[in-house]
């Protein structure tokens, strides 16, 4: 029988001595994500540039634990050797009181350091930021530059590029290692620079960050403040954790659920209530317009109950229909493909397809209706008026569907909420009350004098 990674690793630990070299760094990431209660054993054997960079790949509920219940000489060993971005992201996640005991483990400068990327905006680069990066000038030659790689490069977590600053320390530019790997030695730096480089602000959105590493294809980027000062770089693996988090919360609030703070196995039950319950009872007391504005033509429906058989047909057409437009725009706004500048154009490209889909679902249930009414009564004398009155109210609805489900995530961006609020099931409960309204005015108007 076949083993497994979890079987193998449990017997590495009940031997005398474990060597956990035969498992990658993920491979024990994994584990210790699924059985936590082996973490802090597994932590205290392992080397602390092995302990560092596992910890760095665990669940934050994992970490917490580890930071709480690890010996203190431990805690600060990886403390001291994290690299500070991901220092960063741990801490911001802890407790003001327990920073305060963690950056006592640091030296002097790495505190200070540490203490001043805690402090920029929650969302901003800053807190990605890495500080410590090769920085030259451009009287360097190619060999100058390449020293000082060899004696700095160890310490430092990205060495891809190197950055070169003036006297004032702004970034100027900066150089590929490839390029300094095949010129030649004596080549000075200044005869390779084209000045085009690409640069974060250290107060620029995480999102935006990530567009940006996105259109022009880097693994690393520098990061400036306003004066053009080089602070730091900001590496893809902290892009991609971001963006991994923010795509994680857009799809559950698109589901109609406020974002979760851990992974879903790992919430507590009530914890889970918590999140689902407000969104449910909004979206119950919306419905609860449904039967409202039902209310309203009880003539209509005791005159042709008719009508009655197509509620569920013409609702569900124009949520869905504004499901598919909210979810579009907001996948759209989150690739930074639009924005609110753009909603004049999203609005006349939603009223043609809203047109061109009502029609198509228009003419399917005006079709249906009629075909059907050759082999059975059930639709009465005025059913080609009634085939109307769906395929007209089918046109309208998935219109109105389409435009408020594109129109909801840029207004509500423009006020600053977040789009993913506009979700899926917020826009089908709004659709479904306006729609019950256009059905019961066209066919006011239709079957005034016949069924109505």
């Amino acid at each position: 029988m076949e083993i497994t990674k979890e079987e193998l690793i449990l017997e590495v630990l009940r031997q005398e001595k474990p060597d956990f070299h035969d498992f990658s760094t993920t491979e024990l990431a994994d584990f210790l994500n699924d059985y936590d209660e082996y973490s802090n054993v597994i932590i205290e054997i392992l080397e602390p540039h092995r302990a560092v960079k596992t910890l760095k790949f665990l669940d934050l509920r994992v970490q917490k634990k580890l930071i709480h219940t690890l010996p203190s000489n431990i805690v600060a060993t990886l403390i001291q050797n994290m690299h500070f971005d991901d220092r960063t992201a741990l801490l911001s996640e802890l407790t003001s009181e327990s920073v305060k005991k963690l950056v006592l483990f640091l030296s002097p400068e790495d505190r200070i350091e540490t203490l001043a990327l805690l402090g920029y905006p929650e969302d901003s680069v800053g807190r990605l930021m890495n500080p410590d990066y090769i920085e030259v000038k451009d009287y360097f030659t190619i060999q100058d530059a390449l020293n000082k790689i060899r004696k700095l490069g160890r310490t430092i977590e990205n060495i891809n590029f190197i950055y070169i600053i003036d006297d004032s320390e702004r970034l100027i530019d900066d150089i590929n290692l490839k390029e300094l790997l095949i010129a030649s030695p004596e080549t000075r730096l200044s005869e390779l620079m084209d000045k085009k480089y690409i640069a974060l602000n250290v107060t620029d959105t995480q999102e935006s960050a990530s567009s940006v590493f996105r259109k022009n294809n880097r693994a690393v980027l520098p990061v400036v403040d306003h004066d053009g000062i080089l602070l730091g770089i900001v590496t893809i693996d902290d892009i991609l954790r971001v963006q991994s988090e923010e795509d994680t919360e857009d799809i559950q609030k698109i589901g109609g659920t406020e974002a979760l703070d851990e992974p879903y196995m790992n919430t507590a039950f009530f914890e889970l209530m918590k999140k689902r319950a407000p969104w449910l009872v909004i979206l119950f007391l919306g419905e609860m317009l449904t039967a409202t504005a039902m209310s309203f033509f009880q003539d209509e429906i005791s005159k042709a109950v008719i009508l009655a058989l197509f509620i569920p047909l013409i609702i569900s057409s124009g949520g869905n229909s504004g499901s598919q437009a909210s979810t579009l725009i907001i996948r759209a706004m989150a690739l930074g493909e639009i924005t609110f500048a753009d909603w004049w154009r999203v609005m006349r490209r939603e009223i043609f397809s809203g047109l061109v889909l009502g029609t198509i679902l228009g003419s399917i249930g005006f079709l249906r209706i009629v075909i059907w009414s050759s082999v059975s009564p059930i639709y009465g004398e005025h059913y080609i008026l009634v085939a109307l009155t769906v395929a007209i109210t089918l046109v309208g609805v998935v219109l109105w569907g389409s435009l408020c489900g594109s129109m909801l995530p840029l207004l509500l961006k423009r006020i600053g909420a977040d789009p993913a609020a506009s979700s899926a099931p917020f826009v089908a409960t709004l659709v479904d009350v306006t729609g019950l309204i256009i059905y019961f005015v066209v066919a006011s108007l239709l079957l005034s004098g016949t069924l109505l």
